[in-house]
């Protein structure tokens, strides 16, 4: 079994491929959270960053509202609670447990909204270019 942590990825970008990430068993509980503060309320990120490629387990706190308008692609499921995803044309949709979206890089300007928070998967990376 693979340590997530201490393995070396490698990225060749003389032939454009994209890496090879051998089975890999995370334990998210031995991944640190690190806090970012929202226009209100806050967010946990434990994240695990390959080249090109970064996974992570988001979770919203109560009365949650992103800091910023955010226009990169995304992988994203609900793992539990409810969150909105504002777009800036004004329509707003609603994710619940087991619901997912995807978007690529600068196809819509979007936040996350949490009433009542929410926990996520999110993947994101360059093959969302």
């Amino acid at each position: 079994m693979f340590d997530i942590k201490n393995i070396n990825f490698g990225f060749n970008k003389n032939r454009n491929q994209m890496i090879q990430i051998p089975f890999s068993h995370i334990d998210w509980t031995s991944i640190e959270k690190v806090e970012y503060k929202g226009d209100k309320g806050f967010s946990f990120w434990q994240t695990i960053q390959y080249p090109g490629l970064r996974i992570r387990l988001v979770e919203y706190s109560t009365d949650y509202l992103a800091d910023h308008w955010c226009q990169k692609g995304h992988i994203v499921h609900c793992l539990s609670g409810e969150f909105i995803s504002e777009l800036s044309t004004g329509e707003k949709v609603t994710l619940v447990k087991d619901d997912s979206y995807v978007v690529t890089d600068d196809a819509s300007s979007h936040r996350s909204v949490s009433i009542n928070g929410a926990k996520l998967l999110i993947i994101d990376g360059d093959f969302l270019k």
